[in-house]
């Protein structure tokens, strides 16, 4: 049994991470910034700490007597109501979890990182070696490329082993936001629009695994591309109609009229003082698309992946046993008659 030291345990990830770590036997810390992220991480068997990844002190504190942390603490969004907290947090968070961590007598740091932070060129395949294209489709994709540089060398200056996990976009069980919503959207009729893109996905099962195996093979300073599927936008839309059963058609919108409609909303929601959901870096980084190679993942850390049909598969029955679907869906239905 490991004392482990956790950041972001109340997130999507995080909080499978934490079950993992809880049901294999470690004694897992975790940083909680609220009350209600402390509740979270108890209800997950978690001892929860208080504290934020801005305050050195609480950090050091935490990470007393551990000898692993996973650093996963982060703010995701294309849209944020306040992107300078977004860059504080993710480029001086991990700054300092990996300080506070060298002072804590920490031996090996797994930061949860991003596809995001690789910047492939548009139209080419993103790797962990690929030339970044020096140009940001969002204020997250700068503060995780950042962030990764910055922790990389505050690492190397620190003395503490560092490895790297990037995942492609997280999916599963679990996941509301981001483009799990356009699944539930989906799911729900209301989603009647869409651009031709290229779209890549990991399970959340094979990410949280991704970063038990970084934990235990990845080598330091090395980063690991997490990524089960790269696929057409109409085809991962055809496969959750498939599995759903739904009969709908969704329009491909051209380029120039989706990034025309979310300036549009943006500046209705900026009008109204609010932040939209829909602005104009998401439908950026929707055009760019994304291809990420997760063979180095899968020859170091022998990380194999499932499925994407599972993927979409569990996605779906979770949403209809949640309650986030609020329409039949005919390959969910109840047989009747016969055996």
């Amino acid at each position: 049994m490991a004392r482990i030291f956790l950041t972001g345990g109340s997130g999507f990830i995080g909080a499978s991470l934490a079950t993992r770590l809880v049901e294999r036997g470690d004694e897992v810390l975790g940083l909680a910034r609220s009350g209600a992220a402390a509740a979270k991480l108890e209800h997950c068997g978690v001892t929860p700490v208080r504290g934020d990844v801005l305050d050195v002190g609480s950090l050091e504190a935490g990470m007393a007597g551990c000898r692993l942390a996973f650093h996963v603490a982060g703010v995701n969004s294309h849209c944020p109501e306040d992107p300078g907290q977004l860059l504080r947090v993710n480029v001086e968070g991990p700054q300092n979890v990996i300080r506070a961590a060298a002072a804590a007598g920490i031996d090996r740091i797994v930061f949860t990182s991003s596809a995001a932070s690789l910047g492939e060129a548009a139209g080419t395949v993103g790797t962990e070696d690929c030339p970044h294209r020096g140009s940001y489709l969002s204020v997250y994709d700068r503060s995780k490329h950042e962030g990764e540089r910055a922790a990389f060398a505050t690492a190397g200056s620190a003395g503490v082993e560092i490895v790297a996990v990037n995942p492609s976009s997280v999916q599963g069980p679990g996941r509301k936001g981001g483009n799990g919503a356009l699944i539930i959207a989906l799911l729900n009729g209301r989603l009647r629009a869409f651009v031709r893109t290229h779209v890549s996905l990991v399970d959340i099962d094979d990410c949280v695994e991704g970063h038990l195996l970084a934990a235990e093979r990845g080598r330091d300073g090395a980063r690991y591309v997490l990524n089960g599927a790269t696929i057409p936008s109409e085809q991962a839309l055809e496969i959750v109609a498939g599995l759903s059963g739904i009969r709908q058609r969704v329009a491909m919108v051209p380029a120039p009229v989706a990034g025309g409609a979310a300036a549009l909303v943006e500046a209705a929601f900026r009008v109204g003082g609010r932040t939209s959901p829909v602005c104009r870096a998401r439908i950026r980084t929707l055009l760019h698309g994304h291809r990420y190679d997760a063979g180095r993942s899968e020859r170091e850390l022998g990380l194999v992946y499932a499925p994407v049909e599972d993927t979409f598969r569990r996605t779906i029955a979770w949403a209809v046993a949640e309650g986030l679907v609020t329409r039949p869906l005919p390959a969910m239905a109840p047989r009747t008659g016969g055996p």
